[in-house]
């Protein structure tokens, strides 16, 4: 681990060259001390985990981390394979005897430990998300308690897993319905959550008595790698949580070709969700798909303006915009829409851009340089077919990715940006006239993941709720997520709930007892 503190040092100096402004170089430096506290505090992995051991890959190639705010690189990590794969899937397979076996109640002891340590120590699992990932450290915080909560309910919620006694029609029989764990999981996670969204599948998963194998984005491995020296710690047994990363295709197809993995789960595009599903369909495996979205946000002239802008600027630009549940098109009615824009292009350009780790920071960079291409790409798309940028627009003079949060008027459905994610700090705003046109333009998407309304009339926000095709609605309100309440959406945004007691039922099988007359 000292090797990983002087590769740092030396990709600060790169970035001193880079920037010649202090802010830059302080920014460098707190990143580079927060390296260090957490190389000391045992939680900054560089391994990968299988079977309870910390492993290279196996032909020694390695892949590096940075951190998208300074360009440095945070650590070397494995970069593995199929190999490295299989010998994962073995080791959960091989676990998941023992542990499908214990009782719900043992399981969740363990899993309630495992809470209790990612909450002692939330610091250090915000600071390493920060670094990696670079959304600014408060959002972090929230992320570590988010996602423990996925662990927290999970303990609870295993030991409430009940079965059936159906009536039977014949006198001498009796007929039963047992819930059993479906086995071992792979479970592929993105980068924008580092943490919760493997708490989300993970959670669940052992709380039923599967065993994981994660595969985590190779852009942000280090959260996953602290939450599962957290999970041995907490003595879960070896081989129940595995995690490997490296070439995210060939991990893929590893875990598609065994027939020892029975269940895959999976965030991230709907592209990479339907080659898994097509994938999936040679062993007939359990699928869990969470993708992509194209959430709308209409605000209704009826709207509280106050209580509008607030929840729009909190399901837009959260993670810099990088989620799948942001708002990626803001509907406005046309009698508020002037009132509203200019309101709106206030508050966003008041957002403070910079490093997570300084003060007061909302908006930290995108995750990579392809990130602001595809950003740059759509607005580039918008503005050649007659929107126009209201505030922001370009790549913000901090360099590296960062981006001006920014507003757009006068996009239409031809855009780009109404028609795909752009997942990143751009607020396109769309004019309607009516309910019922709001709803069609809403629904005019492929996409079916969340939605977001604003209206004091509660017959309306009753009305358009059930008309949205979309999986999660939030009325009145643009932070939806919680463990309680079950994520996911409809049409091509993915197939499965995570969270709340439905999400333990995608780790589950049912089997169907008849007990005939003993005599």
């Amino acid at each position: 681990m000292q090797m990983i503190r002087g590769r740092t040092r030396m990709a600060l100096s790169a970035g001193a060259m880079l920037y010649l402004s202090g802010p830059v170089r302080l920014m460098a430096t707190d990143a580079q001390s927060v390296a260090a506290k957490l190389n000391s505090s045992g939680l900054l992995r560089s391994q990968a985990l299988i079977g309870g051991k910390w492993v290279d890959s196996y032909d020694g190639k390695t892949i590096k981390v940075h951190n998208p705010a300074t360009g440095e690189v945070i650590a070397n990590v494995p970069c593995m394979g199929r190999k490295e794969t299989n010998d994962a899937v073995s080791s959960a397979y091989d676990a998941f005897n023992s542990w499908s076996k214990l009782t719900a109640a043992e399981r969740s002891k363990l899993l309630r430990k495992w809470y209790d340590l990612i909450m002692a120590h939330k610091e250090e699992l915000s600071q390493l998300m920060t670094l990696e990932q670079g959304k600014p450290l408060k959002e972090a915080i929230g992320e570590v308690s988010y996602g423990a909560g996925f662990i927290e309910f999970s303990a609870e919620e295993g030991k409430r897993i009940y079965g059936d006694i159906i009536p039977s029609p014949l006198a001498d029989r009796r007929l039963f319905v047992l819930k059993q764990p479906v086995g071992v999981v792979g479970a592929i996670t993105p980068w924008n959550f580092p943490l919760a969204m493997i708490t989300r599948k993970v959670g669940p998963a052992l709380a039923c008595g599967c065993t994981v194998v994660i595969k985590p984005s190779e852009l942000t491995p280090l959260t996953a790698l602290a939450a599962a020296e957290l999970s041995l710690q907490a003595g879960i047994p070896p081989g129940v949580v595995n995690v490997v990363m490296g070439n995210a295709s060939v991990i893929g197809d590893a875990l598609l070709a065994s027939s020892q993995v029975r269940k895959i789960t999976f965030t991230g595009s709907t592209k990479v969700g339907k080659k898994l599903m097509e994938g999936a369909a040679a062993t007939v495996k359990k699928v869990s798909l969470e993708l992509g979205g194209n959430a709308p946000c209409i605000i209704f002239d009826d709207a509280d303006l106050e209580v509008a802008i607030k929840g729009a600027l909190a399901t837009k630009f959260r993670n810099t915009g990088q989620t799948c549940v942001c708002a990626n098109r803001i509907l406005v009615q046309e009698g508020i829409y002037e009132k509203f824009a200019n309101a709106f292009a206030k508050a966003v350009q008041s957002m403070k851009v910079g490093d997570g780790f300084s003060d007061g920071v909302e908006l930290g960079p995108l995750i990579n340089d392809a990130a602001v291409q595809k950003v740059e790409s759509f607005l580039e798309d918008a503005t050649s077919k007659g929107a126009k940028v209201l505030v922001g627009g370009k790549r913000h003079s901090l360099g590296m990715t960062f981006y001006e949060p920014t507003v757009v008027t006068g996009v239409n459905n031809e855009m780009l940006l109404a028609r795909e994610e752009v997942f990143g700090p751009v607020a396109p705003l769309l004019k309607f006239k009516t309910e019922e046109e709001a709803i069609h333009m809403a629904n005019d998407t492929n996409a079916g993941l969340a939605a977001y309304i604003f209206s004091t009339n509660i017959k309306r926000a009753w009305r358009v709720t059930e008309a949205l095709e979309y999986g999660i609605v939030g009325v009145n309100e643009g932070l939806v997520s919680t463990e309680v309440a079950p994520f996911g959406g409809v049409k091509q945004s993915g197939l499965g709930r995570e969270g709340s007691k439905y999400g333990l039922d995608e780790y589950l099988e049912m089997k169907y007892v008849c007990l005939g007359s003993m005599g």
